[in-house]
């Protein structure tokens, strides 16, 4: 007998499938839940008295979805194929038995756990908005191979499951009953069950709507003339969007079209095929490797000291009212921690919060706040001009400009005002947390907190240890970041840190290139091939041309105050020219590598192609991909071996979550495992030859090749 479920019948002939795997606080598809399905299954086949069954959870979950581990390890296409369509056929069988069908969902059903839904006559879910039901596969590398894209786009039809497989949208109970995915809705569990009882009674045979001879696919098969020209013009939408690094939604929409033309079962062994093809791929294992294992691992509190207890902040200083500082302040008080926003006069302090008063305004208006939780947010924030209101504040987080003697004023001001045995942080992107320590009466306090703009849709905090900054204060400042929904990444000090340093690398090789000659567009070209969000002049234009020259200048300033003589770049010295000699500082200041008309979009600067006479040989794209990805994961190793970042997860994690590194490579030291140490090592060797010792791979990664070693 199956432990993962229980088989319950009533006196009416009904039963309930109680899926309860032990040991877990959620239900996972497994191969033991397999084979506990496939047992539940044959029992109701064989029981002659049955009514109507219901599959329900003992679990506040209905199934999470897959378990990871078990999807991680599969290598073989074709026993990925077999397990799959094994799988698949139990619940083929259920719902062919011509007896009722229903799933009670009384929480969040994604993945495999929504797939297991679709494969019933009907569909009751509690009304909770904070139940998820949806397949997010696709955000892992995958597609769902569990019936999912073959059910959906019958139920849906092809354009309207088109986001909910492409792209992984996620609804809540009330707005699948809007569009058919749910059919009823109830206001808690004995409800749920009670509909699901009073269905199966009132329809005493069902099947499922594709297995009638009257099935037609809504919105019409794929020859329709309504639905072909979208279809048409679809593959070189998906492929503009992933660049063809992301196999798995051009496979999710082959697999839909394919299914859609041929009967119910073929549909299901494409599906299988695609999907068998794509989880034993790369891209799926970086993916997964990423979003899930380390993403957890960092979440599971990998980089927090051990042994110190769990802290809370119950009141935060925000020094700086512009976008950087309104935005910590919103998304902390959003947690529900009050917050003091003081800028150096009150209307300044106003505008910040009225800033956030938008922010909150826009969900209300979209009917993703109630007016009541948005007033609750404002009136967590206080908007100041006077540092006295900074008392009782135990952690205080500095986001003024990027100037060391402002930041040493704000330091001393605020240590002044706050608790005393508080924390104070820096949300420098660039200048070391040591040296700005030097200003503060309690470097053991003081520590680096980097967000990321715009923050409330930013997910990473990277947060920066001093030389002199304590456990206790690491923690504290890690626990926050959690508190407010954000990923923390631990990083030591040191210029540019890990993020600003190795993103840096990026928009300087794209800058390099075009100080060579290269084309302004092919640059571009090649930085969105590779995986990035934005190409790297863009970028440059984004972060500010002046801020980057500004940075220069002040770490040159501060390696002379060192004794110490700093070489610029070629791509240095071209932000310098943009700014000193052309007076384009960034999208910021309308003007950059891209103009920014009030009216009409962006289009690169005609003058960007005549910066330097083109070169005589044209790099190949590949090249400039090389050259782009190769060097930031050559710096991130480089960032391992000084001792900036110790973990692969925030070195992965960062990288991703921080500037967008491809994430279809899982990150940058993912990147190489990916690529092969020792054919990793070989081009950055034949890229050194070329271009520069820049690409030199460090000795501990040739190190690694030679010993068949990986980044784990």
């Amino acid at each position: 007998m199956s432990e993962e479920m229980r088989y319950e019948k009533d006196g009416e002939g009904i039963v309930t499938i109680i899926m309860d795997m032990p040991g877990r606080s959620v239900n996972v598809i497994n191969v033991e839940f397999g084979d506990a399905f496939g047992e539940m299954v044959d029992r109701v086949a064989l029981d002659t008295g049955v009514k109507g069954v219901i599959i329900a959870s003992a679990k506040k979950t209905f199934v999470a979805g897959a378990e990871l581990d078990f999807l991680y390890k599969m290598e073989k296409p074709e026993e990925t194929f077999a397990l799959v369509q094994l799988m698949k056929a139990r619940q083929r069988k259920l719902e062919k038995l011509g007896i009722p069908v229903v799933a009670a969902i009384n929480g969040t059903a994604l993945g495999g756990g929504w797939e297991v839904a679709l494969a019933t006559h009907h569909r009751v879910a509690i009304d909770d908005p904070r139940i998820k039901l949806g397949l997010p596969e696709v955000t892992l590398g995958l597609l769902p191979g569990d019936g999912g894209v073959t059910r959906m786009t019958r139920m849906l039809g092809l354009q309207a499951a088109f986001p909910f497989l492409t792209e992984g949208k996620q609804i809540n109970p009330k707005e699948a009953k809007e569009i058919g995915l749910v059919d009823e809705l109830a206001t808690d569990a004995a409800d749920m069950m009670a509909k699901a009882r009073a269905w199966i009674k009132a329809n005493p045979s069902s099947s499922q709507s594709w297995d009638r001879d009257d099935f037609r696919l809504p919105g019409g098969a794929p020859s329709s003339p309504k639905v072909a020209p979208a279809l048409m013009v679809a593959p070189a939408m998906i492929r503009k969007k992933t660049q063809r690094n992301y196999p798995a939604p051009e496979c999710i929409a082959a697999a839909m079209v394919e299914g859609a033309a041929v009967d119910f079962d073929t549909a299901l062994r494409i599906e299988s095929r695609y999907f068998s093809t794509i989880a034993t791929g790369k891209v799926a294992k970086n993916m997964m490797s990423a979003f899930w294992f380390q993403l957890n691992a960092i979440k599971a509190g990998g980089s927090r000291p051990i042994g110190i207890a769990p802290t809370e902040t119950k009141k935060i200083g925000v020094l700086g009212a512009g976008l950087m500082g309104h935005g910590i302040a919103y998304v902390t008080a959003v947690s529900g921690i009050e917050v003091v926003l003081k800028d150096m006069t009150q209307e300044k302090a106003d505008a910040g919060k009225a800033a956030i008063a938008e922010l909150v305004g826009k969900r209300v208006t979209q009917g993703k706040m109630a007016r009541a939780d948005a007033d609750a947010i404002l009136e967590r924030i206080t908007a100041t001009g006077e540092a006295k209101d900074l008392a009782g504040c135990d952690l205080v987080v500095e986001a003024v400009f990027e100037d060391r003697d402002l930041k040493a004023k704000v330091t001393k001001e605020a240590e002044a005002a706050m608790d005393q045995s508080g924390v104070f942080a820096s949300n420098t992107s660039t200048l070391p947390i040591t040296g700005l320590a030097l200003a503060s009466s309690r470097p053991e306090k003081f520590i680096g907190l980097h967000f990321f703009s715009p923050v409330h849709r930013m997910d990473l905090v990277e947060i920066i240890v001093g030389k002199k900054t304590d456990e206790a204060t690491l923690a504290k400042a890690f626990d926050f970041v959690m508190k407010i929904g954000k990923t923390p990444i631990v990083v030591n000090d040191s210029r540019g840190f890990y993020t600003s340093r190795v993103f840096g690398t990026y928009v300087l090789e794209g800058l390099a290139l075009l100080s060579e000659g290269q084309n302004a567009q092919a640059v571009e070209s090649a930085g969105l091939k590779a995986g990035m969000p934005m190409g790297p002049l863009e970028v440059g234009d984004m972060v500010g041309i002046s801020l980057m020259h500004h940075i220069t200048e002040q770490t040159v300033k501060d390696m002379e105050a060192l004794g110490q003589k700093y070489d610029l770049g070629p791509g240095e010295l071209l932000a310098g020219r943009m700014v000193k000699e052309k007076g384009r500082n960034g999208k910021s200041a309308g003007a950059g590598f891209y103009d920014y008309p009030k009216e009409g979009g962006k289009s690169l600067w005609p003058e960007t192609y005549k910066l330097f006479p083109p070169a005589e040989v044209k790099i190949p794209q590949s090249e400039m991909i090389d050259r782009l990805l190769f060097l930031q994961a050559l710096e991130t190793v480089r960032c391992r071996d000084e001792g900036v970042i110790k973990a692969v997860a925030d070195a992965n994690l960062g990288s991703i979550l921080g500037w967008g590194f491809a994430p279809w490579a899982g990150g940058t030291l993912q990147y190489i495992n990916s690529y092969g140490l020792k054919a990793f090592v070989a081009r950055s060797k034949e890229l050194a030859a070329k271009y520069g010792p820049r690409f030199d791979p460090p000795a501990s990664l040739v190190t690694m090749a030679e010993t068949g070693k990986e980044f784990h």
